[in-house]
């Protein structure tokens, strides 16, 4: 199949007007879709006029991006205002046969231990600590600690590290 002046012209037409490579090749006759789209691309014809489905799906993608903006400077918020606030109230010492839904649920001690029991200061709505554990507990996505203790590399390993 060859191009001739007549069709560069037609094909020219209707890119202009927004119609789909599909439809230009059935119009024209006896090329195909992808034939189109690559004289389109060799006579450097504009990026096709977006379609509707094009548009929306784009609309809907910015939409998206917004909601996840908004999600995380809401979650920073939380953070940042708990941060803020240095005032706690004191502990309240209880067992885990005393604690409710409103009691902070933060183990302090080791279980095996007598003197081993909860936090036991109010807790935050929806959430099973107080404001000050709540800050352990909680970490802001991508903002984990690193392990500062590294242990040493055994003197073995190190030596055939440098001979490999």
């Amino acid at each position: 199949m060859s191009w001739n002046e007549e069709k560069v012209n037609k094909l020219k037409e209707l890119w202009g007007k927004g119609n789909t490579a599909s439809q230009i090749a059935e119009i024209i006759g006896g090329i195909s879709r992808n034939a189109v789209i690559g004289k389109a691309h060799r006579l450097n014809l504009s990026a096709k006029i977006k379609t509707r489905a094009a548009t929306s799906n784009q609309n809907f993608e910015n939409s998206l991006e917004e909601k996840n903006n908004k999600i995380k400077r809401g979650r920073k918020s939380k953070f940042k205002s708990l941060i803020i606030e240095k005032d706690f109230e004191p502990e309240n010492p209880k067992q885990l046969e005393e604690l409710d839904e409103s009691s902070c649920k933060w183990p302090i001690g080791h279980p095996d231990e007598k003197s081993f029991y909860f936090c036991g200061r109010s807790s935050l709505k929806d959430f099973s600590y107080c404001k000050l554990h709540l800050l352990y507990a909680y970490q802001p996505k991508g903002k984990k600690e690193e392990v500062v203790d590294k242990e040493e590399v055994p003197e073995f390993i190190e030596k055939k590290i440098k001979s490999a």
